[in-house]
């Protein structure tokens, strides 16, 4: 049997695919609020910076879980990809509440 499926590199190369989807759009709400033209809380480049420190240790102890338990190779890179997704899927939704500034 082979280590893994061509459903799970589908499976993974989708979700590595929503999350990069995701992040570019919590990168553009940023920037727009680092111009003024996007409502950002004032702490927003402080947080930008410790929830990657944050997510990447959840996505490194993640991932170090499967694989001392024996999973596969992709079972380890999804692993490691969900705590990143899931702190860039909830920016999106946050920084999307938010809304542009208007200028009026």
């Amino acid at each position: 049997m082979p280590p893994f499926s061509a459903l799970d590199l589908m499976r993974l190369s989708m979700n590595t695919s929503l999350m990069l989807m995701q992040a570019n759009s919590v990168i553009a709400m940023r920037m727009m609020g680092m111009a003024g033209a996007w409502r950002v809380s004032p702490q927003e480049n402080n947080r930008m910076v410790s929830e990657k420190m944050r997510a990447g240790m959840k996505s490194g102890l993640a991932a170090q879980a499967v694989a001392l338990s024996g999973g596969s190779m992709t079972e380890i890179a999804e692993a490691a990809l969900a705590p990143v997704k899931r702190a860039t899927a909830a920016n999106a939704r946050r920084l999307a509440r938010s809304g542009p500034k208007t200028p009026f």
